[in-house]
């Protein structure tokens, strides 16, 4: 016995979406109108001031910060969410049977390899730097006759 399933939608059916979300504005305007109105408004130089964990800011604030920051937070995302791809196997693992199991397998070598590859470029080296990686130009050799024996 087959269920009927009603696949007409009528305006009336999205009502309830178009309150919670008119509901929501509505709270977030009622928020910042009531803390602009009862907040406190003493302005002085030190309150105007620009203020980050109490450490007076000295120097520039663009000087450069060192890729391996990003690409460290560019990897802990990537692996984050593959580990996320793995949760939902776990639970259908016996259904899943051996074909869920193998696959499951290639995803972790293709995760390992890639792990392999990281560590091999040494983005995970903070304290040293790394020869083999680089980001920069690099430098313009000399017009100087190669040596017998050396690949151009």
């Amino acid at each position: 016995m087959l269920l009927a399933v009603n696949t007409s939608y009528q305006p009336s059916d999205y009502l309830p979406i178009v309150i919670q979300f008119g509901l929501a504005v509505a709270f977030v305007a009622f928020a910042m109108v009531v803390s602009h109105l009862v907040g406190p408004k003493r302005h002085s130089r030190v309150k105007d001031a620009s203020f980050e964990c109490g450490i007076e800011s000295v120097g520039n604030a663009r000087t450069p910060i060192s890729v391996k920051y990003f690409l460290t937070a560019i990897l802990f995302v990537l692996f984050d969410v593959e580990v996320i791809f793995m949760y939902p196997w776990a639970v259908n693992f016996r259904q899943l049977g051996t074909a869920g199991f193998v696959e499951m397998i290639i995803f972790m070598a293709l995760l390992m390899a890639g792990f392999g590859y990281v560590i091999k470029k040494g983005i995970l080296r903070w304290n040293e730097a790394v020869p083999s990686q680089t980001f920069a130009a690099k430098p313009v050799l000399k017009n100087q006759p190669a040596e017998i024996g050396q690949a151009a």
